[in-house]
This record gives structure tokens, sequence and C-alpha cells, in this order.
């Protein structure tokens, strides 16, 4: 194919010895400021034209000697009908989106503004691929291919990855249309450009563990530790109330009376001294500092048994309660452990944000088995987490978080979502590139996510979008210049989208690169697999103690008897042979509730933790092997029932 240069195009045209590979595609009728109309001819069998001319794709109209880049909105033919004996004229609407011209320096170069606009009759050539390829060229080293283009697939599609990392980044589009798979690649890619960057992933389907098998460390109920002192007291109070809207007199309680536990727990037991002279480094509810919860029940009670509580002895009551209860519900056990009871902020920070991260630079922090009531005290910590870390490390710590079905920590209605979780992210996305945090926001639901969140990821990934909502408020972010692109939403296919923003030169169409097979993201709980669709090799025993938070190594459960079999023949129920095996004995909740999760599927190797006394921390594994936690033994039992000072007498 021959390449001419747009003078030669536009003189062969006039002269009618324009050459069949490289024909013209029309000529401009009509020019708005930011729109122009192109009038082409097609014969009955389209003379090669008709097929050329495509909604979304990229055409050039040469002006003196420069290009205009404009791209196709709408078609439509002069008359209502398409004549198959005579030739047909179609109009063809596009809209301007820039201009190839040749820079200062001489080099070719693409500008998104127009400084000569078409005149009318000026020739409409289509897009080579010469010329795309300047078009997406982000300029800027760092770049990384993450697909191919819709209009040209031999030419790749790169983004710059630090713009993608510091200024935060969305990936919106219904389910179904590989918004994990998009972002698997994009971590991947991230991770390969900077081996420094460490990813959270607060992952509620457990998907991206498969996707990152080598570079991950996985996080669930079952190897969480996660120290009850760590939660601030919204956080705090939010797992205590089990989402109910708190109770003041009862926070009140808690903001007096757990600094004095923490006092107690680093020794100084007296209180009263330090109220009358307060310190800078006095303790706060918020502090980061380990106390007993056993201390914390003998605050209550001591308030309970003074004359001058009467009035509050209702709630001190029931605040009691409440405490009790999230102590022994073996589903907050993550908290509550025998470990929780040291200062293991050290360790659990080391683990959670991979500092070393010995050779795993991602987290994988599957939010599916904690309980709905605690999953937005748990993001809460980790996003605030995540930002105190970078602010305070000086750029030493460079983190990525990832929020998958981010409309349900970030709503668009405030009145809905827990506060702090929302303060923690919003931080994070208006003063995070400040200090290295980064923000990936991952959502189905574009409408429902606050629009200050939004706003602020400056390079989106618009998958296909079938809700009139959702894509009114991405043709909302995306420059006006390219305002017709999102019309496509609706149509484009899966694995491809529209991404534009700060990573990419200009708004561009295209098509996700396919994730290797052994890195694909997939839903995965955990258990072990078993034979999809016969339900009569389930075991409902187990189920059964799965959801009680039984472990079922603990204590075999015997299979129940099988129900009478039905004969259709006879027209009666047969009954079995009766069974040798006993029946399913009755749970004491109890002995059986005093028992801990399942066995820890430990991923990563933990260092051994040290008490102040040198000995070692109850149910750390002393080996890289994965060891289960010790149950909580009666022992336990009785220490959280002591306050510290009664251990001390002792």
């Amino acid at each position: 194919m021959t390449s001419l240069s747009p003078e030669e195009e536009d003189g062969r045209a006039r002269r009618g010895t324009y050459p069949a590979g490289n024909r013209l595609l029309g000529r401009v009728v009509g020019c708005s400021g930011s729109k122009a109309t192109v009038s082409a001819i097609a014969g009955q069998d389209g003379n090669g034209l008709a097929e050329l001319w495509s909604v979304g794709r990229l055409i050039t109209i040469s002006v003196g000697a420069n290009r205009v880049v404009a791209l196709v909105c709408s078609m439509e033919t002069a008359a209502s009908t398409w004549s198959e004996s005579d030739d047909n004229v179609m109009h063809i609407e596009v809209e301007l989106v820039g201009e190839i011209r040749t820079g200062i320096t001489g080099k070719v170069e693409f500008s998104a503004g127009i400084s000569q606009y078409p005149y009318l009759g000026a020739v409409a050539h289509r897009m080579r691929s010469s010329d795309l390829a300047i078009i997406y060229d982000p300029g800027m080293s760092d770049t990384a291919v993450i697909g191919k283009l819709t209009q040209d697939t031999s030419l790749g599609a790169l983004i710059h990855v630090p713009s993608l990392l510091s200024r935060h980044f969305a990936v919106v589009g219904t389910t179904g249309v590989g918004k994990t798979t998009a972002v698997t690649l994009l971590l991947h890619k991230a991770l390969k450009a900077d081996p420094s960057l460490r990813v959270l992933i607060l992952d509620p389907h457990n998907e991206f563990a498969a996707a990152f098998p080598t570079e991950s460390v996985v996080i669930d109920t079952d190897t969480l530790d996660l120290p009850f002192w760590l939660f601030k007291l919204e956080e705090f109070t939010e797992v205590l109330f089990r989402g109910r809207p708190a109770i003041v007199e009862e926070i009140d309680v808690l903001r007096d009376l757990i600094p004095e536990a923490k006092r107690m727990f680093k020794g100084t037991t007296d209180t009263a001294l330090i109220r009358r002279g307060p310190e800078k480094s006095s303790l706060t509810a918020d502090t980061p500092v380990p106390y007993r919860v056993a201390d914390l029940m003998a605050l209550i009670d001591e308030r309970i048994g003074k004359l001058e509580g009467r009035l509050e002895k209702p709630h001190l009551r029931s605040l009691k309660v409440r405490v009790q209860a999230a102590i022994n519900d073996p589903r907050y056990e993550f908290m509550f452990s025998s470990n929780t009871i040291h200062d293991t902020i050290l360790t659990t920070i080391s683990h959670i944000f991979r500092i070393p991260g010995d050779g795993k630079p991602v987290t994988t922090f599957q939010l599916s088995g904690i309980p709905s009531e605690v999953v937005n005290s748990v993001a809460s910590i980790l996003c605030r987490m995540a930002f105190e870390i970078a602010l305070w490390s000086a750029g030493g710590v460079r983190i990525l978080v990832v929020c998958e079905e981010a409309h349900r920590y970030v709503p668009a209605d405030p009145k809905l979502g827990f506060f702090p979780t929302r303060q923690a992210i919003s931080r994070i996305a208006k003063e995070g590139r400040k200090y290295g945090v980064s923000l990936g926001v991952i959502t189905q639901r574009p409408g429902e996510l606050d629009p200050t969140i939004l706003s602020q990821c400056s390079t989106v990934f618009a998958m296909r979008l079938s809700n009139d909502r959702d894509q009114e408020i991405i043709r909302s972010a995306i420059p006006d210049s390219s305002a017709s692109t999102m019309s496509f939403l609706s149509s484009i296919g899966n694995g491809e989208a529209i991404a534009f923003g700060e990573a990419v030169a200009v708004p561009m169409r295209m098509v996700f690169e396919r994730v290797p097979e052994a890195v694909l993201p997939r839903a995965n709980s955990g258990l072990q697999p078993v034979h999809r669709g016969d339900p009569n090799n389930v075991d409902l025993g187990k189920i059964v103690m799965r959801m009680r938070h039984i472990d079922d190594a603990a204590k075999p459960v015997p299979a129940p008897s099988p129900a009478p079999s039905y004969s259709p023949a006879a027209e009666t129920f047969r009954p079995q042979q009766p069974s040798t095996t006993p029946q399913m004995p009755s749970i004491d909740p109890v002995q059986e509730f005093d028992v801990a999760a399942a066995h820890r599927r430990l991923t990563d190797a933990q260092p051994e933790r040290q008490t102040g006394s040198g000995s070692r921390d109850i149910g750390q594994p002393t080996t890289p092997e994965a060891v289960p936690r010790r149950e909580m033994s009666s022992l336990r039992a009785s220490l959280l029932k002591k306050p510290l000072s009664s251990l001390l007498k002792d």
C-alpha cells in the first residue's frame, strides 16, 4: 500500500487518480466549533468506502500541513433507503478530537487543541497506523502495554504506570464484563514496573487469592489477628452495637474507662494523679495501646458498685452485657484471641502491609468470612493504618489500597455506610498521593459511589454499563472533547473498555489482553471443593458445624441416619435398615462455643512474638510450616475474667 502525503492525496483526489488502497473517504460539508459533517459517496457495492465508515473509528481531515483527528459519532444516508443501482450519498457526523502536526522540534506530535479548523471541501482520510501510534503514545517512559486498540489490533494500548498509581484509578462496569480480571492485569503490570509497591486488596468475594498465587499472602478469619485495642472508639462501638445506632451514655463510659484500662496495662494505677496533671502523651480511647478486657470489665463493675453511679447503672449493665457478648462470640475470635493481650502492633502491621515483603508484596484480605457488622470497622482500620504508615514513613513505603465493591464502603448517600470508613477512604483519595498511598476503586454501580471519591480517580477504565445513571456519571467525568465516546458504553464487549485520564494520552477504546489461566481470579471459600450438582454427596453435619463456628476436627460428627426411601411400585414408604452409626449428638452451646474457630491456614511464616519477660506468646507458630492456632483454653477464659491488679497481687 502506497503511503502519500496529505497534499498528494488531496491533489490526486481532485484529478481522479487516487490509488485504490488510499482513496479518500469524503469531504467536509459542514463544521462547527466541536463537530463537522463529512459527505461521502458509495456505489451499489460500496466502492470500498462504506465498510471503512464505522461509528467509533478515528479519521483524519487534511487542513494545510496539519491533519485534524475526528471521531465518527453518527452516520446516515441522504435518502431514507439504500440504492442497489445508483450511488449512495452518506452524511457522517464527526467530533473533532485534536490534530497531528509538526512540533517546534521537527517531530510529528499530537495536540488535543485545534489550531486550524477544517474548511468546506477539506478531504477526509482514513486513519493511518502511524498516526494512531502517535495519538495514543503517552510520550513518557515507564509505560506498560495492557491490551490492544479496538480500531487497530496491531497497536498496543499503553498506560503510564506512575500516573496510574499516584493519582488513583477506577474500574467500573456491570457484572460479568471482566472487571476483576482487568484489575488483576493492572496490578501485575504495576508490580512489574514498581517491585517495591505494597498492595492491599479488600476482597469481599475471595477472588484475588488465585490471581496472585506466589506474590500474595491471604488473610481470612482463620489467619487474622486484629487486636481489639487497634480499633478506634467509633470502630469498637460499631462492633459492640453490631451496626445499630449507639447509645451515647454507653459511649461516654467507654471514652472514660478505656484510657484507664490502658494505663493499668502499662502499670500506672494512680489515674487520679494523671487527671490532675495531664501530659502531652496522655492516653485516649483512640490511642493504639494494648489493654485488657478484664480490666475494662473491672472498671465497669467498680462504677456499678459506687453509690453515686446509681443513675447510670442501667447503661453500665447494658454495656457490660455487650462487651461480654462480643468476647464470647466465636466469630470475633480474631479480635479477642489470646494473642491480642500483648503489644503485637509491629507484628500485625508487618504481616498485613508486607514490611518487609519477603517476596510477597500483595495482601488479599478476604472479607467474606468476617461478620457483616464488623466488615466496616475492619475496612476502616486497614485504610486508616495504610494512610498513617505512608505518612509517618515519609514516603519510604508506597501502598496501593484496592477496594472491590467500593460503593459498599463509600456510598453516594451520606446517611448510609460507616462514617469512619468513608473518612479513611476519602483521606486517601484526597491526600494520599502526597505521601505515597494510592487508591484503586472497583464498582459495578458508579452511580451509588460517592462522587467525591470517583472525581479523585484521575484514570478511569469504563467497561460496559447498562444503567443510564451510571453512564451519566462516567460521561460527566470525561473531557468534553471526547464526550461522544461514552455513547458506546452500553454496547462494548466483555474485556473491552474506554480508558481516559492521566495515565493515557487521549481517551482510547481498547481490549484488555488475556490473563494467563494460572493467575485468573476465581472465587474461593477456603474449603475443599465437592462434586457440583449432586447434593447427595454433601455432608449436612459439616455445614451445620461451620454455621455454628465449631471445629469439626476437634470432635468428629457422625453422619445422620438416612431418611426412609420411597418405592414408586408399592407407593408406600419403606424404612431403611437400622444403622449402627449413632445419631448426631445434641450440641451444648456453652461447651462448644468456648472452642475457637477451625484450624488456621497460615500462608506466611510469622516470627515468634516475644513478651516482656522473654516467654513466647500463646498460639504463635515456631516453625515455618502451617501450625493451627491453639484453641481457647479454660485458663484464658479465667484470665479474661480477672483484672490485672488481682493477678499482680497474687
